[in-house]
């Protein structure tokens, strides 16, 4: 009878430390970044991004007690990869919710796997099609494309230029900033004088430049992601064009400055207000926010904090928020993140409903001209 007491109160023991144990075991946050390839421009500063708002979650006791548990995978870039990478998180390591991918092909090539699973996936990419149509478990933190498409029209129109040429690259944003660009055009009274494509791995577009050149365009817009921005841009001072030259908000970072050189002079962009953080009024709801974020980056990896980086804080930040709210099963996340409101994040000022689950206005976008290699604000 002695031994079955004392199992019995054994036990008793184990089961009241079960509960203990489990409310210890750490929250499994996933995130896939091209840390490496051709986007590694993207992937590395959210990658840093991550990382660095977990450590500081965890050096604060974490979320209720509980650490958080940050599982990164390299996907380079590539679909395919991040196809297998995020059935590895869901399956394996049995993750809560995912950040990322940095890519728009990259997103849409793991969608189905994410909402079929109930994982909440924030994604880092602009593409207008990640979150329309709606997916329950599918949010995003990049400005949509359409938002920089209409804030590039706003300018040209103020400024009394209609006829416009395209250039955009042929991957998933590129194709999906062309979109935006044919479908909006009438709405601002532009007109698509030339619509040209580039590859992903060109490395000379002086063919569609001269095709430019000799059109009636007004202003060209090029829609990609470095490098080829770049190449356009030097190419473009080569043939001596003279047509203002508008990027899209793929090449927001120091890196494309770097990258162009001399040719970046000039250059008019859509960005999330991060590049010009200092700039803005004090009044504005982000500043805050942005200036602790390029503070905290420039501490912690030497580098200027940018608007990449910030689409990695919004979502971990995000995802923080909701699971204080809700805990940390991933449809009480999705639920939770819904009814976030007013966020003011690195990307904008974040609301999201069921019919909305990129959360922005075109208000997220400043314009920025490239000036002595800096960044001044377009007025």
């Amino acid at each position: 009878m002695k031994r079955i007491a004392l199992l019995a109160i054994a036990l008793l023991l184990v089961a009241g430390l079960v509960p203990a144990l489990a409310a210890q075991a750490p929250i499994r946050i996933g995130a896939l970044f091209a840390i490496t390839g051709p986007a590694s421009f993207l992937g590395e500063p959210e990658r840093n991004t991550a990382q660095m708002v977990v450590d500081e979650i965890n050096a604060k006791g974490g979320i209720k007690g509980r650490k958080v548990e940050l599982i990164t995978y390299d996907t380079q870039g590539d679909a395919t990869k991040a196809k297998q990478l995020v059935n590895k998180l869901i399956k394996n390591d049995k993750v809560s919710a995912i950040v990322g991918p940095s890519t728009t092909g990259e997103t849409m090539a793991i969608l189905d796997d994410a909402e079929k699973a109930g994982i909440p996936l924030i994604s880092c990419a602009a593409g207008s099609k990640i979150t329309d149509p709606v997916r329950k478990f599918v949010f995003k933190t990049a400005q949509n494309d359409s938002l920089a498409v209409a804030r590039i029209y706003e300018y040209l129109k103020k400024k009394k230029m209609t006829r416009v040429a395209v250039l955009t690259v042929s991957d998933g944003f590129g194709s999906s900033g062309r979109e935006q660009l044919k479908a909006q055009a009438a709405n601002f009274g532009m007109q698509i004088v030339v619509d040209d494509t580039y590859a992903p791995k060109d490395t000379d577009m002086t063919a569609q430049l001269t095709k430019i050149r000799g059109s009636q365009a007004q202003a060209v817009i090029c829609w990609g992601t470095n490098p080829g921005p770049a190449v356009i841009a030097k190419n473009a001072r080569q043939l001596g064009l003279k047509l203002p030259l508008f990027m899209s908000h793929g090449v927001s970072s120091r890196k494309f400055i770097d990258l162009a050189g001399d040719a970046a002079e000039g250059i008019i962009l859509p960005s999330g207000k991060v590049l010009v953080a200092d700039l803005l009024p004090k009044k504005d709801k982000q500043k805050q926010s942005l200036m602790a974020f390029v503070k905290d980056y420039q501490g912690h990896f030497k580098a200027e904090g940018d608007h990449f980086g910030g689409h990695a804080w919004d979502a971990t930040m995000l995802l923080r928020q909701a699971i204080e709210r809700g805990g940390d099963a991933p449809a009480a996340i999705a639920a939770e993140l819904e009814k976030t409101r007013n966020f003011a994040g690195i990307g904008g000022t974040f609301s999201f409903s069921p019919r909305d689950h990129a959360g922005l206005t075109k208000d997220a976008f400043v314009l920025v001209e490239i000036k002595n290699k800096d960044w001044v604000l377009v007025k």
